[in-house]
């Protein structure tokens, strides 16, 4: 019997981290696969768009899994900062030319800024967020 003095448990070997951790990880596997096909098959900006949301919600699943207790909120804020910093990072050239010497950085880091991608960025990292809130509420009102 828990007492009040006792404090829930924090482990990763915790169940329902581990299950989580599963949740997000067959969810990042699902969200590549959809980005890597609009990537290669899509074109314009319809597809343009999407795949930056995406990432977004890759960014989002990734720091989900790394730290999987973390409020939902400061995961979609952090996920929006990082891509953030991301897309000003192009502004350098860096990822440009090292785009030319290894091309999978392209599919990682971009190679040109531009503002859309950040609009693009808000909605991902915020779809994310509130698919999260949503399924971690239903979640928990099934255990209850």
């Amino acid at each position: 019997m828990k007492t009040e003095t006792q404090m829930p448990s924090i482990s990763p070997r915790d169940p329902s981290v581990r299950a989580r951790r599963r949740r997000l990880l067959v969810s990042a596997v699902l969200v590549i696969a959809v980005g890597l096909v609009t990537h290669f098959v899509g074109s314009g900006p319809v597809a343009d768009f999407a795949g930056d949301a995406l990432y977004a919600v890759m960014t989002y699943l990734v720091i989900a899994i790394a730290i999987p207790r973390t409020a939902l909120w400061i995961v979609g804020l952090s996920a929006l900062v990082l891509c953030t910093l991301i897309e000003c990072f192009q502004l350098t050239g860096l990822p440009a030319l090292w785009a030319e010497t290894f091309w999978p950085v392209r599919l990682v880091l971009g190679v040109g800024f531009d503002a859309r991608d950040l609009v693009a960025y808000a909605v991902g990292a915020g779809a994310a967020t509130i698919v999260d809130m949503v399924v971690s509420r239903r979640r928990r009102a099934r255990v209850r």
